[in-house]
């Protein structure tokens, strides 16, 4: 073989690209990629080191999920400008599933908080903590309208910002302060979600960073007002004064079959 361009078996070929070989005989049987040279008598197939680049080629644009066909069209009419054309559509694809994967990631820590939440703190406790500023999404509602149109309009909500489904993003309630202290712990004014990617929109709610009372309550929202009169109690004891809005969001809606066992979790900055 001296003074000739060296030969590699189908295996190795496959070994160098970390594929199959499978896969370089289906790319063979389907015209994508074929092998330099097919021994005659016994069918074995063999390629060379020069068309690395081309496999590398295919095997890129498979990691991006561009189709069999389109690579087909590619190979067919090869040149700069088609391939930047390719490259180009696909990467703006890619973005799009790493912004998603991003906000699947955020989302997946949220939901691995409330079960560290669940299972270590005293759910019976009100405590202070310290939250940072967090832009949200807000529909306003009111005391008349039932929770299936809740639904209704959290779901269009989350349809706007290009959410795939609604566990996409943290979502809750909000009830102002003022009627806290009225003494009407049901007079909800806004629906919120939180977008777990940057959003550059205006009319956002800013939910401000700093101290919060946090509480829980377990059971169905008929007897939540419990729950505030602990921290209107709890408050008044500490000497704080509570503001803006109390936002509450169930953190264990994936874990539970009854409404009883329904855990909420309520968070109100103070002063």
């Amino acid at each position: 073989m001296e003074g000739k361009e060296k030969l590699l078996a189908i295996g190795q070929f496959a070994a160098i690209h970390g594929i199959n070989k499978k896969t370089l005989m289906w790319y063979d049987e389907i015209g994508l990629f074929s092998p330099i040279y097919i021994n005659p008598e016994n069918g074995y197939r063999y390629y060379n080191y020069h068309q690395s680049s081309l496999l590398e080629t295919i095997l890129l644009l498979r990691e991006l999920d561009v189709s069999i066909e389109e690579i087909q069209a590619f190979l067919a009419q090869r040149s700069a400008a088609s391939l930047n054309t390719l490259l180009e559509k696909n990467i703006t694809a890619l973005d799009q599933r790493l912004t998603h994967l991003k906000a699947v990631r955020k989302t997946l820590d949220s939901y691995r908080q409330n079960m560290v939440t669940l299972l270590t703190m005293d759910l019976s406790e009100i405590c202070l903590i310290e939250q940072v500023e967090r832009r949200l999404v807000t529909v306003d509602i009111s005391p008349d309208i039932s929770f299936d149109k809740e639904v209704e309009l959290i779901l269009s909500a989350a349809k706007d910002y290009q959410l795939r489904r609604l566990h996409d993003a943290s979502y809750g309630t909000m009830l102002p302060v003022e009627a806290i202290y009225q003494g009407n712990y049901s007079h909800y004014s806004k629906l919120f979600l939180e977008i777990p990617f940057p959003i550059k929109k205006t009319g956002l709610h800013l939910q401000p960073g700093g101290t919060y009372v946090r509480a829980f309550h377990k059971g169905d929202w008929n007897n939540i007002s419990n729950a505030y009169q602990k921290i209107l109690s709890y408050a008044k004891e500490q000497g704080l004064t509570l503001s803006g809005y109390s936002y509450e969001i169930g953190i264990n809606e994936a874990v539970i079959e009854r409404i009883e066992d329904y855990i909420t979790q309520i968070e109100i900055p103070v002063l």
